[in-house]
């Protein structure tokens, strides 16, 4: 019998998520292992397309957290614990993820499809799966704590602070937050977890994580915009500070802010790209201190904690992507319900599309939501 309860797993396949399920069977839960699959999959490497049930191309995934070979590691480990095992069909969801993505870059705006899996599947779809097998919890491998005191609950960062996943996990409901395990949040070094998982016989102990965006082949995610949206890769002019035309670009979606490489552009001094402008297909670049802005503003916000008050400007901690360390500053609400956030630090390509996740001094993430534009010094007050 459970001694706390039926949590449902999402099991990758990888040595994170087969720790988190060992972990949580040895606490008492009455675990139950789920593989989302969110794609076809081949393992020859030059059969990576194939025409969908709506005629469309899909890219079938052959690695990341999502192969056939991921699907397998995660039924022999949750055949090795002794614990129920389902794949759940998560492939039109995940289509609706991609289309995000390549949506993103034809608008002149940087994806972070990640976010959105943990929004829409892990902690969305599962959760809905738990409910029809009435179990309490949903579990991840991901680096991060839930603090519970009393009826309150906070997401906080994780004790390990190379590998902290709290930014990505900022869009969870609030309401879902006390539903949420993350066994792996208070460990401190990423060799505890592989050495778990050898001592425990697991075959993943030593399985290599993924570093590339698993739909994205080859790391070449213009290819994936140019199949999915090729209206939108069109010519145009690349600018500088004060609109002087210095070059052409080959279209908008092949370049992100804080880019320097790739720009064909000779200026005799190092230059990045500055700002993507998809109303008018240009890119600007210049130097490095064009990148520094004083703030941004952020829309589309995922409270975890109470917000501001209208006029309050709230100290906080400011992480801007994923490997930002975060910037001490403040936010404040916005009539219409967005944030304006101001750093203490002038702080390099502050990219629209990214998330910015809001923490106080003690690592809990206050809430987050996405950049909608940075601010420069001559707007500050706007």
């Amino acid at each position: 019998m459970s001694r706390n309860g039926k949590v449902i797993v999402a099991m990758s396949g990888g040595v994170d998520s087969s720790v988190a399920a060992c972990l949580l069977k040895e606490q008492g839960y009455e675990c139950v292992g789920v593989f989302m699959r969110v794609g076809v999959h081949q393992p020859e490497p030059d059969e990576v397309r194939a025409l969908g049930a709506d005629g469309r191309s899909v890219r079938r995934l052959k690695h990341g957290c999502c192969s056939a070979e991921d699907a397998l590691d995660a039924r022999m480990i949750a055949d090795k614990l002794g614990i129920p095992f389902h794949v759940l069909d998560c492939e039109l969801d995940f289509e609706r993820i991609i289309d995000y993505f390549v949506d993103e870059y034809s608008r002149a705006r940087t994806p972070n499809p990640c976010v959105m899996c943990n929004i829409q599947l892990k902690f969305g779809k599962l959760l809905r799966f738990a409910d029809t097998l009435d179990a309490e919890f949903v579990a991840t491998g991901h680096y991060a704590r839930v603090l519970r005191a009393g009826d309150q609950t906070r997401l906080a960062r994780s004790l390990n602070r190379v590998k902290d996943q709290s930014y990505v996990l900022f869009g969870i409901a609030r309401e879902d937050l006390p539903r949420c395990l993350f066994p792996l949040g208070d460990m401190k070094d990423k060799g505890v977890v592989r050495k778990i998982a050898s001592e425990l016989g697991l075959r993943v102990h030593d399985k290599p994580e993924s570093q590339e965006i698993c739909f994205v082949l080859n790391n070449d995610y213009k290819q994936l915009v140019h199949e999915r949206r090729p209206e939108t890769i069109k010519p145009g002019e690349v600018h500088d500070s004060v609109g002087n035309v210095l070059g052409t670009h080959e279209g908008i979606a092949s370049y992100t802010i804080g880019q320097r490489r790739g720009l064909g552009i000779a200026a005799g001094v190092p230059i990045y790209v500055t700002k993507l402008d998809a109303g008018t297909n240009t890119v600007t670049v210049g130097p490095r201190e064009k990148l520094l802005s004083n703030g941004l503003i952020a829309e589309k916000i995922n409270w975890l904690t109470d917000p501001p008050k209208d006029s309050e400007s709230r100290p906080v901690e400011i992480k801007i992507r994923y490997r930002h360390t975060p910037a001490p500053g403040s936010i404040q609400m916005l009539d219409d319900g967005n944030v304006k956030a101001t750093f203490d630090k002038l702080q390099p390509a502050v990219t629209p599309g990214q998330a910015a996740v809001f923490y106080d001094d003690e690592g809990v993430v206050l809430g987050g939501g996405w950049i909608r534009e940075a601010i420069q010094y001559d707007d500050m007050n706007t």
